[in-house]
């Protein structure tokens, strides 16, 4: 592989498919110069897509004669579905052909399929899915979004590390991350005896640990990451997606109900229009799939052109700052500080 970075694209997957995935690779390749792309899927469906744009040596297309459905079973696309576009970009990864793959697709599916690939760095257990969502002082990263509906304290651990491994390195004003154990208070006395031992063992270890957070700790900007299992994290993360839309519903419902309330909501346009940008779910489109070896970025089923630029630029992110590396030598320091306590 040459030193430029590529990134594979699931150009299949999601609720648009190569409708959204070519020309989001198409914009990106225009803003960025140091990145080459490799469309997986159906040719005709690609090249239908690319317009009068011609493959070339920073635009391949690899063809997958198989698509994973949204709905379907991790397990009936692993075994059964071996030239998908998801499979065949993971597989790319694996080969050294790219150094990332992005997929929209069936998340249980990229999951299943990049663990059985690319299998799991050195003492990590399990994968865990991080994404940043917006608060009061700029944006906090949780995992796990839901590769995981039970997590032990150890498995709680190791999310604390990959997670702090991950924010420092991709986010440039955050070298030592605040790390926020989510609970039901932040009393020591409260939770169950899974996040006491993993507060206890995040105590002892040499990252910024913070503490218990509660749920409103998400949004408030007292911490950078937020550690909890797939269960809850799934539901803190659908819950947001849903406030975000009821706010914006009875936004715009209120201005709509009279002359006055027109025209209040006419005078509030750039308010609302910088509320709107802040909240935008676009901009923190794109969540990584930490513990593999290998780089895996998740982009949302409905994800539009923007959305899924961002999701390619997440994946550039990764690469230039060797998360995966970054990951295991955390992860082997802090089991190092461990057994030595």
């Amino acid at each position: 592989m040459s030193d430029r970075i590529s990134i594979a694209l699931d150009a299949m997957g999601g609720d648009f498919g190569p409708s959204v995935v070519v020309p989001a690779a198409l914009d990106f390749l225009k803003r960025d110069q140091d990145v080459d792309l490799i469309l997986v899927g159906q040719e005709a469906a690609i090249r239908e897509h690319l317009g009068r744009r011609q493959p070339d040596a920073r635009l391949r297309i690899m063809a997958a004669s198989e698509e994973i459905g949204m709905d379907e079973l991790p397990s009936k696309a692993l075994r059964g579905k071996k030239d998908s576009s998801m499979r065949v970009a993971i597989n790319l990864v694996k080969e050294g052909q790219a150094h990332a793959c992005v997929s929209a697709g069936n998340t249980g599916a990229l999951m299943a399929i990049a663990r059985f690939v690319l299998k799991m760095l050195p003492n990590v257990d399990r994968p865990a899915i991080i994404t940043a969502l917006p608060s009061m002082t700029g944006h906090t990263w949780v995992l796990d979004l839901g590769a995981n509906v039970e997590s032990s304290s150890d498995h709680l651990f190791q999310f604390a590390v990959m997670g702090s491994e991950l924010v420092a390195s991709v986010d440039e004003d955050i070298p030592n991350p605040r790390i926020g154990l989510l609970n039901i208070g932040q009393e020591e006395i409260k939770g169950n005896d899974q996040v006491k031992r993993a507060h206890e063992l995040l105590s002892k270890s040499s990252l910024n640990y913070i503490g218990y957070i509660e749920g409103d700790g998400v949004y408030t900007g007292e911490v950078d990451v937020v550690v909890t299992d797939g269960f809850v994290g799934n539901i803190a993360l659908k819950s947001a997606e849903g406030v975000a839309k009821m706010i914006a519903y009875y936004l715009k419902s209120g201005f709509k109900r009279n002359i006055f309330t027109q025209l209040a909501g006419f005078l509030a346009i750039p308010v609302i229009n910088g509320f709107r940008k802040k909240i935008d779910p676009r901009r923190y489109n794109g969540a990584s799939l930490l513990g593999l070896r290998g780089i895996v970025i998740k982009s949302h089923g409905g994800a539009d052109v923007l959305a899924f630029e961002n999701a390619i630029q997440m994946a550039k992110k990764a690469v230039h700052n060797n998360v995966p590396e970054r990951i295991a030598h955390g992860v082997e320091c802090q089991l190092e500080k461990r057994a030595s306590v």
